[in-house]
């Protein structure tokens, strides 16, 4: 054994007195030492920690849900180029999540904002209103877009709304409660009929399937917008029966955008982030139709020409057209319980338009 060796063999109690309590004062040295050098480890650690957490609680986001079809343009758009991210950030610095959903109806989307699943959607007019109405929880903050909408047959013996009642010609339409079945109501009161007359010859169908059913001859009639309504309108084989679009017009507001009342008053910077971001959207819709065109033609299963054409034949506002009449003829007409007295029950604060 090396003299090392043999030192290192030595219990620390084996040495003298004096040399032990002198090795016993520099442990404690060498002790605390390393308890202050822990402490200022964990300390920075938890510094660190707490940035990062801060970090992430400065992180927004907001889950919104919308439908299919050219109405809803400007959200392809909205998504596409980060519009609603791009303004919370230059309002507040911070980074924000934007979840987009697409549901098949306005009252899936109820469902979710109701639940707090969904802070924002998309949706017909008919339907939010009844939202708002019902207590859903939320309100309008934009208009999106007006389109036409039409009612059309494959029977030739069929000219008018008239011809309809009393018979069993069905009518696909999406469904009880939807916009397209309160413009129908609208359509027959305004031609002197009972506003519910035709309810018992509904069967609720989504557009396409409501187009394949008429073209193939297992239904009579469908109501739907665009761009169903445009590629019906082109077949030789049916006839339009006008009485829905007059009703109803591409300049009348179709579909809105709700937001939660919570969003609204619990997060006003996020709230103005997403009143601009759609804002943004449906300017860029108006300024640049050709770029718009080519990026929903994809979604819409329209070539670009052909979606550039039914771009055209709508209107995409922020300012809301109708909605208050629409309201009050739902009212009168059992689709809700009461009529709302003035705008400012459907809309927040800040929205244009009636």
């Amino acid at each position: 054994m090396t003299r090392s060796s043999a030192a290192a063999a030595v219990s620390i109690e084996q040495l003298p007195g004096a040399a032990f309590a002198a090795l016993q004062k520099k442990e404690g040295i060498i002790m605390k030492k390393t308890l202050k050098l822990m402490s200022a480890l964990c300390l920075g650690t938890g510094i660190l920690l707490g940035s990062a957490i801060g970090a992430a609680a400065d992180d927004a986001s907001i889950n919104i849900a919308y439908q299919y079809g050219l109405a809803y343009a400007p959200l392809i758009v909205a998504q596409d180029q980060g519009l609603i991210e791009a303004a919370y950030e230059e309002a507040t610095g911070d980074t924000l999540t934007v979840t987009w959903t697409q549901m098949s109806s306005g009252a899936d989307i109820n469902t979710a904002i109701a639940s707090g699943d969904l802070q924002a959607g998309f949706m017909g007019v008919g339907p939010a209103v009844t939202g708002v109405v019902k207590g859903v929880g939320y309100k309008i903050f934009t208009n999106l877009s007006g389109q036409s909408h039409g009612l059309m047959t494959n029977d030739e013996n069929i000219k008018s709304l008239g011809d309809l009642i009393g018979s069993s010609n069905q009518i696909a339409l999406v469904n009880i409660g939807s916009i397209q079945h309160i413009l129908l109501a609208k359509a027959l009161s305004e031609n002197g009929f009972d506003a519910h007359a035709l309810d018992a010859n509904i069967v609720a169908m989504k557009h396409p399937d409501g187009m394949t059913a008429l073209q193939t001859g297992a239904v009579s009639c469908h109501l739907t917008s665009s761009p169903y309504i445009f590629t019906e309108r082109e077949q030789d084989d049916l006839t339009e029966l006008t009485e829905v679009s007059e009703a109803w017009t591409s300049e009348d507001s179709f579909i809105v955008g709700v937001a939660s009342e919570k969003l609204h008053d619990e997060n006003p910077d996020l709230y103005a982030a997403l009143c601009a971001g759609i804002s943004a959207a449906i300017d860029f819709v108006n300024a640049s139709p050709e770029d718009t065109a080519a990026l929903t033609c994809e979604y819409d299963g329209n070539s670009a020409e052909d979606e550039l054409e039914y771009l055209g034949l709508g209107t995409y506002s922020a300012t809301t057209s109708g909605v208050l009449e629409l309201a009050q003829f739902m009212g009168e007409n059992g689709f809700i319980d009461a009529a709302p007295a003035s705008i400012d029950e459907l809309v927040f604060d800040g929205v244009e338009g009636d």
